[in-house]
């Protein structure tokens, strides 16, 4: 049991019920009277200035690492000088914050005897009291460092941190509900050849894109002659199927909405879509919803026309985002208006 030899905050009473107990006392060179004003630098101000100086000079390294960081990143980036900038704002604002901890804040440790000691109500009010001492003594004695230095320089030094979150990329927006297809856009082929209602025949399938847009990452889809079988409406809407004699057409986008992959096997017997990744698998008669596999909702369905010389166009963009589920899922449906006959 032993003691520092600076004064020590003691809280509480020595006596058997409150302390240690009978048998074992408090250690005598522990002070019975509290003094939490004491820090290293408390008898010499003279000194102490000239350590907030220091301190203040350090975290003005951080500040200017910090603004560096920026101004690198800004123009085009070197991932070897962010990284230098980074770590020696980064060191500079630790080293003034364990300066100031060891030279300028009260409080030091002290072992003594516990016993079987149990801490009453008043005596925990007294450390929590003792503690928001600590506290109050470092924002008002220490106001030009809290105040004039470590605010801004935090900030300044904040922010650079999160500067690279710019190389995320553009803000979505809208992006991730629409893709390139739009009102009166024909279906084309890979080749660019535009699709007839006779292209496609019964159980066959045919990948298609809105013309002027082949290749666009989020605008295959996968168009699809059911024959003559019964095809439920998404919605409970009409005008998503082109029916032409015994040809039915319906099309779905083919982004799988689990992993984002290509759903390119059809299953003619069970008019099933599978997608070869995960084995997702989705009934083309039932508005494409998922019957197997880890995908969790349907295949978007794009809304079908048929001009007068037989060939397809869409009458709309998906009424509903493709592919796999993100942050603003739910309900999509209020985003996309009402699909025309």
């Amino acid at each position: 049991m032993t003691a520092t030899k600076y004064p020590r905050i003691v809280t509480g009473t020595h006596g058997p019920e409150e302390g240690a107990g009978a048998g074992t006392p408090w250690p005598d060179d522990v002070p019975p009277e509290q003094d939490d004003t004491w820090y290293p630098l408390r008898d010499d101000p003279w000194k102490a200035r000239r350590m907030e100086y220091l301190i203040a000079a350090f975290w003005a390294v951080t500040a200017v690492c910090g603004i560096g960081l920026m101004v690198v990143y800004w123009t085009g980036g070197q991932t070897q000088l962010e990284g230098a900038l980074f770590a020696a704002g980064a060191g500079c604002l630790g080293t003034g914050l364990v300066l100031w901890a060891r030279f300028l804040l009260p409080g030091h440790e002290v072992t003594g005897s516990r016993g079987h000691h149990v801490s009453s109500p008043e005596e925990r009010a007294a450390v929590v009291e003792s503690l928001s001492r600590g506290t109050d003594a470092m924002m008002s004695r220490r106001g030009f460092l809290v105040k004039k230095v470590l605010a801004p320089v935090g900030g300044i030094f904040g922010i650079a941190a999160i500067w690279p979150l710019a190389s995320l990329g553009p803000r979505p927006g809208r992006y991730l509900y629409h893709t390139k297809w739009y009102a009166g856009a024909r279906l084309v082929t890979e080749d660019n050849r535009p699709v007839h209602v006779s292209d496609v025949m019964v159980d066959g399938l045919l990948t298609v894109f809105p013309e002027g847009y082949i290749g666009d990452a989020s605008s295959p889809a996968v168009l699809l002659n059911v024959g003559t079988a019964a095809v439920s409406e998404p919605y409970g809407e009409s005008g998503f199927e082109v029916v032409s004699g015994a040809n039915g057409l319906v099309c779905f986008s083919k982004i799988c909405t689990h992993a984002g992959c290509a759903v390119s096997l059809f299953n003619v017997l069970s008019m099933q879509l599978i997608c070869p990744c995960h084995q997702s698998t989705f009934d083309v008669l039932d508005g494409c919803k998922p019957v197997f596999g880890p995908a969790p909702r349907a295949l978007p369905q794009l809304p079908l026309g048929v001009r007068e010389d037989g060939y397809l166009y869409a009458k709309h963009d998906f009424y509903q985002p493709i592919g796999p589920g993100f942050w603003n899922r739910g309900s999509d449906r209020q985003y996309f208006p009402k699909v025309s006959s």
